[in-house]
């Protein structure tokens, strides 16, 4: 307790001296994730829907279930929301997609196929992970339906009020 420190400068100092003079390095390089066939894993997730997804290089095809995207997913919005990754990656039609989705609805389902896609692709090409990032596309929404409580007639609404 002798040195007592009065000014940043000071404290500066003396945290360079104690690390080293070395500046903490950042956190690795990451490795790209592949398997012998070249392909990229993830799971994605939305509401009860959950979505395996397999990218691969070729001519951005995209496959949900056995079926063109076009065919499974009919809705314009839809199909947005799955080219939503590429676009934010700068990577539009470089990947094709080969996804199993299953569970809740179509909408659940297509931000399902989003998030897996948006994982592989970071997985693929750690260099696009902080695009993603930023769009929040690697996050999880966790947000799903509030269960039903006892007493009650759906999870918030009451029965309807009698006086007599």
């Amino acid at each position: 307790m002798a040195d007592q420190i009065n000014s940043l400068e000071e404290l500066k100092g003396a945290v360079t001296e104690n690390v080293g003079g070395v500046v903490a390095e950042a956190e690795p390089a990451r490795e790209p994730v592949r398997d012998e066939l070249g392909r990229s894993y993830a799971t994605g997730k939305r509401k009860d829907a959950v979505a395996r997804v397999w990218i691969k290089p070729g001519s951005g095809k995209v496959t949900v279930n056995g079926k063109e995207m076009n065919v499974y997913f009919a809705r314009p919005v839809l199909q947005m929301i799955l080219k939503q990754p590429f676009t934010v990656a700068g990577v539009e039609g470089e990947f094709d997609v080969m996804a199993t989705v299953a569970g809740g609805g179509l909408s659940g389902q297509a931000g399902a196929v989003k998030h897996g896609i948006s994982k592989a692709l970071q997985l693929y090409d750690p260099s696009l992970r902080s695009a993603l990032k930023a769009a929040g596309f690697l996050t999880r929404d966790s947000r799903t339906v509030e269960r039903k409580k006892y007493g009650r007639a759906k999870a918030r609404k009451s029965f309807q009020f009698s006086k007599r």
